[in-house]
């Protein structure tokens, strides 16, 4: 989330009442290189004399502040009651294990005895992952952001003992400096005021509920407005006055990859068409993109994957923090890059953002870890840190470790300098000064050239330096790994193995989707109640699922199907859509609720309305139902789907740029969706020469099955009539080309299917 720089504090009316609010707040996406459980880079800059509460908990983030002098409570009834029995506010501070302003508020902070001593006095204090518990960021996020504009993590807010706030913002320094007012002497102001008169607070609280209640309610209604081919015009325009035809991207730094942008961007090329002009824009603004953030330092060139954004407009320095979700989500958009072009940069880039993922993010029972820190030692065994410490290099560490000529070469390309290479304003706090962010800057061919080389001896000597420098480096103390397992972001990351499996034809790419749904299964998942936890480390946590954690993985499971065709997979779907359904529907407006509405605790039921960082789980589940009435022939999918394309209708007007994967979801819903059927074997060449043929095309808005002749065929009958019969045609694989289930004629000849694709498919290859 992006937030702005806050400038005071003050008493002000809002949504009709008066708060002491924050006008924004320092920039959140961050980490720290904290102690936890097994982390002995930083172990010993722990001072243990302090323990708390939160020892007890299994969240990375939590256990970070297990030391802490401040009397930490964990979210949860013990705290709730201690409050109302000693009539003290709640002080709730939100953030994640690998937020970088969350810990440099912790060390000025939550570490310092005499603010510690404020708070245990005056004050209830709990800490919250909001990883593990989003119900509860989002409610008291939905309040900072209504009352001061802008907001981030860490997010501070204080709460009356029956849980209602009444004041709210994001970082705090210890004392007031640069503009932002001083966590100490707010403290004592709130203190003072909840002692003179608390029944004012209470009354105050109780206004704020109520205009949150009512902007909850609007938010949910149902929009009212036809679901045309005029909502999506809108929001192509947008995305286009914003994008930046120099740099790449949307909008201006910090720049975030924001996939679900690119996600709308390509399905609008196969909409327009690829001969037309309108077409070729729109595909280059996607495309232009993805070249400019592979290229830049967002990317990491020696590990792969890529940082959460860039500080520049440039791309060149990163928030070095890595996020499961963004690999997730930029692996597909790569990956429908290289379908689209054939281009192999594209190839290259997904596999280099799995390879990563497969190395360093999954856990060997299946599972993939949430993410990697910003920060990092500079040293083993010394305290100091900083931000990219494991990633930069100084130009003399590249010389030594590569050699004379073979570090020119690199720097070169890379453009590595002497003095250091952020650029001006992009390093605040001095932490880059002589140092290196490494960010592709010509071509190899020009390259080539000006170190009179083949373009194939340049690249050779260039994989030799990075295979070196990676090397070397992982020798460096490694950033803080945060290894909780999030079910809604392993479903995310199982879609994107499942797609790179089919485009890229790579089988260990399924087999990672499928150990990682395995572990999801087999862990996560209560089979007597079809229900969902939320996270997993050192056994499941204690939340139960919430939408997005449903809707991602019931994407994951349609994908797997189709790379697979396991028909249990897509059994499992069918299992979690139903309890979708019956935990988070609204009868009354249509959509879903982000939460069941069974905790008392959780004061707000909303429906994200922004895909941002991660799609809002609505956008997922109106393609999800959509998908699945293609596959299931289900009239209640694709009921449920056009409801919850009904209740955002009014924002997808107003706003359609804040929405560009419900605009997907939309455009499955205006076209005439493809069902591509293969009669054969699915270990025979001729059957799998069918799908590569289907693979290498981008054609969004379809489903494919496969006609095994055996156990999958029968599943798919029970739902698919016509599904009884198809079959081979003379033993050899067959295709059926089908629109709304009326299919042209089969065929077992490549040339000839590649002609009905050909028709169908509005995007093609490009020649």
């Amino acid at each position: 989330m992006k937030t702005k720089r806050s400038k005071s504090t003050a008493w002000r009316c809002v949504i009709g009442v008066c708060v002491l609010v924050t006008i924004g707040s320092f920039p959140n996406d961050g980490g720290s290189t904290k102690a936890v459980p097994g982390d002995e880079s930083a172990a010993e800059t722990r001072d243990h004399q302090h323990t708390n509460r939160l020892i007890q908990e299994k969240s990375p983030y939590l256990l970070q502040h297990a030391h802490n002098p401040v009397d930490w409570y964990p979210w949860g009834e013990a705290a709730f009651a201690k409050a109302r029995q000693e009539n003290k506010p709640i002080f709730l501070s939100v953030g994640y294990s690998t937020c970088h302003w969350c810990h440099v508020m912790e060390r000025e902070s939550f570490e310092n005895t005499d603010i510690a001593k404020i708070l245990n006095e005056h004050f209830v204090s709990i800490k919250v992952d909001r990883e593990e518990r989003p119900d509860v960021d989002s409610v008291y996020m939905t309040f900072v952001l209504r009352t001061t504009g802008s907001g981030g993590w860490p997010m501070n807010v204080w709460l009356t003992p029956d849980l209602k706030p009444f004041v709210g913002g994001s970082y705090y320094p210890p004392e007031a400096r640069e503009g932002l007012p001083g966590f100490r002497p707010l403290l004592l102001q709130i203190a003072e005021r909840w002692r003179k008169n608390d029944k004012q607070i209470l009354g105050q609280a109780e206004q704020i509920m109520k205009a949150l209640r009512g902007y909850a309610a609007r938010a949910s209604k149902t929009g009212g407005h036809e679901l045309g081919k005029g909502l999506l015009t809108p929001g192509l325009e947008s995305l286009s006055e914003s994008f930046d035809k120099t740099l790449g991207g949307f909008g201006r730094a910090p720049k975030f990859p924001r996939p679900v942008g690119l996600n709308f961007l390509f399905n609008s090329y196969a909409r327009e068409g690829r001969s037309s002009k309108a077409a070729q824009n729109v595909l280059q603004m996607g495309l232009f993109s993805l070249r400019k953030m592979a290229e830049g330092g967002v990317h990491d060139h020696l590990g792969g994957g890529f940082h959460r954004y860039s500080v520049d407009n440039y791309w060149h320095v990163p928030h070095f923090e890595k996020m499961l979700y963004d690999q997730a989500q930029l692996a597909v958009s790569y990956a429908e890059a290289y379908q689209i072009t054939r281009e192999p940069f594209f190839a290259e880039v997904t596999r280099d953002i799995l390879e990563y993922v497969r190395r360093d993010m999954t856990d060997k029972q299946g599972g993939f870890y949430s993410a990697e820190d910003a920060d990092s030692l500079l040293a083993a065994g010394k305290p100091e840190h900083a931000e990219g410490a494991f990633y930069v290099w100084t130009s003399d560490q590249i010389r030594h470790a590569l050699g004379e000529e073979p570090a020119k070469l690199f720097s070169a390309y890379y453009g590595v300098e002497a003095k250091g290479n952020a650029p001006k304003g992009s390093d605040l706090r001095g932490e880059f000064a002589g140092k290196n962010i490494l960010i592709e800057r010509q071509s190899i061919s020009a390259l080539a050239k000006a170190f009179q080389l083949t373009e194939r001896e340049a690249r050779k000597t260039l994989d030799e330096s990075r295979q070196k420098l990676f090397a070397l480096r992982a020798k460096r103390p490694r950033p803080h790994l945060d290894d909780k397992i999030v079910t809604a972001w392993n479903g995310l990351m199982i879609s994107a193995f499942a797609r790179a499996s089919q485009v890229l034809d790579e089988p260990a790419y399924l087999q990672a989707a499928s150990a990682a749904s395995t572990f999801l299964q087999d862990s996560l998942y209560d089979p007597k109640s079809h229900t969902l936890r939320r996270s997993y480390r050192q056994g499941p946590g204690e939340a139960n699922g919430f939408l997005s954690d449903y809707a991602f993985v019931i994407q994951g499971l349609i994908d797997l199907y189709e790379a697979s065709f396991e028909t249990r997979w897509l059994a499992w779907a069918m299992e979690l859509q139903k309890t979708q359904d019956d935990l988070f529907w609204d009868p009354s407006q249509g959509a879903y609720f982000e939460t069941t509405g069974k905790d008392w605790a959780i004061l707000l039921r909303m429906k994200e309305d922004y895909d941002g960082a991660e799609p809002a789980p609505n956008s997922v589940a109106a393609l999800n139902l959509q998908r699945l009435a293609q596959l299931l022939d289900s009239k209640d999918c694709k009921a449920r789907a056009q409801q919850t394309l009904d209740a955002f209708a009014g924002q997808l007007k107003s706003m359609p740029s804040a929405m560009p994967q419900m605009l997907v979801a939309l455009d499955f819903h205006l076209d005439k969706p493809k069902q591509i059927v293969i009669a054969g074997n699915p270990q025979h060449d001729d059957t799998k020469a069918m799908l590569r043929e289907v693979h290498k095309r981008y054609i969004p808005n379809k489903v494919i099955l496969l006609a095994d002749g055996g156990e999958g065929q029968r599943f798919l009958s029970q739902y698919l009539s016509f599904m009884q019969s198809v079959k081979m045609h003379k033993g050899k694989a067959t295709s059926f080309i089908c629109e709304n289930y009326v299919c042209q004629l089969p065929t077992s000849d490549l040339k000839v299917m590649a002609g009905l694709l050909q028709g169908t498919n509005r995007a093609a290859v490009p020649k």
